[in-house]
């Protein structure tokens, strides 16, 4: 994995930049990096999100931020995002396109396992998207930055059920997901 110390503090820096975010993110109990999607890796894993959609006209910024639990082996059970929007991810004029909604769902989401996996309190294995119902609420308007939060529901097994919404800067749901991660019994 290729992390860039001075990208990450420059993505960092644009959310603390944003009065609404930099409130948030002003709780010193948070844990704020990169989202993991931001970084080059090999074979072209998460290349949408670190290449294609890593530009100032389509997803200028992503970060991640969550409460470390109580409990170094106690899960994560929700991981927060801002991710600001550009226009070059419009479907209509103006509006941010459904397929980018879904992916910014479903990315977050995937993100929360992530998260413990590198807290060493999941297995390193690979989890995959079995499913993602996605509700739009109202359409989301660019440019502009949104909150995205995920929540571990339960697991089962091999089973993680997981949802998501996506909020403006007041709080108001703009979409919400609902989805089931399922752990794969070996590497791809």
């Amino acid at each position: 994995m290729k992390r860039n110390q001075a990208a990450i503090d420059a993505e960092i820096a644009q959310f603390r930049a944003i009065p609404w975010c930099a409130k948030i993110l002003s709780d010193s109990s948070l844990v704020i990096d990169q989202s993991f999607s931001r970084f080059e890796k090999p074979k072209f894993e998460d290349a949408l999100l670190s290449h294609t959609l890593n530009t100032p006209e389509t997803i200028p910024g992503f970060i991640t931020f969550y409460t470390e639990p109580k409990d170094p082996k106690a899960m994560v059970t929700e991981l927060n995002a801002f991710i600001s929007l550009g226009n070059l991810i419009d479907g209509w004029g103006g509006i941010c396109h459904g397929g980018i909604i879904m992916t910014m769902l479903d990315e977050v989401m995937g993100q929360l396992p992530a998260v413990n996996k590198l807290r060493g309190v999941m297995n390193d294995i690979q989890l995959m998207t079995a499913y993602l119902n996605t509700t739009f609420l109202k359409p989301v308007k660019t440019p502009t930055t949104v909150m995205v939060t995920s929540r571990l529901v339960k697991q089962e097994g091999r089973k993680y059920f997981i949802d998501g919404v996506i909020r403006d800067e007041h709080g108001t749901e703009m979409a919400k997901g609902k989805a089931l991660f399922v752990m794969l019994k070996s590497r791809l």
